[in-house]
Parts: C-alpha cells; sequence; structure tokens
C-alpha cells in the first residue's frame, strides 16, 4: 500500500479503537474518487445496521463524487438509521480529514436527525 493509505489506515484504527470502548453504533464513511459510502454498523461491529451510498440507484442522478452528493447520503443515512430506531451514533471518518466531503454527509446526517 502506498504510504498515505496506510497513514489513514492507521489514523482510521486509532479512532476505532476508542469507538469500541464506547460501545456505541458505528456510522463509518468511505469515500473514493467517485462515490460516497455510508454505514452504521452494530456497536460489535459485526453487523451492518442501516447503508447509504451514491451506487444505489435513486442517488446516481447527477454527479456522485461531489459535496452535495454527500449531502444527499447524510440525509438518506439518517432517514434510514431513525426509521431502524437509531439516534445516536459515534461518527467514524475512517482516517478522513473532516473537510470537503466528509463534512458535508455529517452535517447532514445531523440535520437529518442523528446525534454524535
Amino acid at each position: 500500500m502506498s504510504v498515505k493509505k496506510d497513514a489513514r489506515l492507521r489514523r482510521a484504527r486509532k479512532a476505532r479503537a476508542r469507538i469500541r470502548e464506547k460501545e456505541m453504533n458505528r456510522l463509518c464513511v468511505f469515500r473514493s474518487p467517485r462515490h460516497m459510502y455510508a454505514q452504521i454498523f452494530a456497536p460489535g461491529g459485526a453487523r451492518v445496521l442501516v447503508s447509504a451510498s451514491t451506487v444505489e440507484k435513486e442517488q446516481r442522478g447527477g454527479a456522485t463524487g461531489n459535496v452535495e452528493a454527500a449531502g444527499n447520503v447524510g440525509k438518506l443515512i439518517a432517514e434510514r438509521a431513525l426509521a431502524a430506531g437509531i439516534d445516536t451514533v459515534a461518527f467514524d471518518r475512517s482516517g478522513y480529514a473532516y473537510h470537503g466531503r466528509v463534512k458535508a454527509l455529517a452535517e447532514a446526517a445531523r440535520e437529518g436527525g442523528l446525534k454524535f
């Protein structure tokens, strides 16, 4: 792997260790140059409770790799989480900087009713 990816994964491991101690549901974000993905994992990390991404058919209407698309994924994950009875999560940014698409997804999820 590249040095940049190794550094990101190291940051992610440290954050996930802290989240694991809290024993909360975890909102995990993954970004690729083309798409955004969000999943809510059970406290143990073994089960995906809710997921949303720009790959889904209804999300592919326009550009999928920009801030606007990330905001749409944030709203969608919040809506699905509340429908599943999840209102509080720990935000796992997967080692990415809290900036741009990651920030847009987080703010949209907060506006949608998730607490973290």
